[in-house]
């Protein structure tokens, strides 16, 4: 996975709790929920508070992508 976009203030590339990942992704919020606690999804607490990078996000979601294909 590529490392999180140092070009963007960090106050714009935090997602901060779980609708918001989950607005941001298109998922409803039980779905992050039980992704982060599979560890399958690139998250991180702050206190109680499920936080995730939009970049890191966008990388990991590549990475899924790139990891589906099928070769032709």
């Amino acid at each position: 996975m590529q490392p999180a976009n140092d070009d963007v203030p960090l106050a714009e590339d935090i997602l901060r709790g779980a609708a918001a990942i989950a607005e941001h992704m298109g998922f409803e919020r039980r779905v992050i929920y039980h992704l982060a606690s599979k560890g399958a999804l690139p998250v991180f607490r702050m206190g109680d508070i499920v936080c995730a990078r939009k970049s890191t996000l966008l990388a990991w979601v590549k990475q899924q992508e790139a990891a589906g294909k099928v070769a032709a």
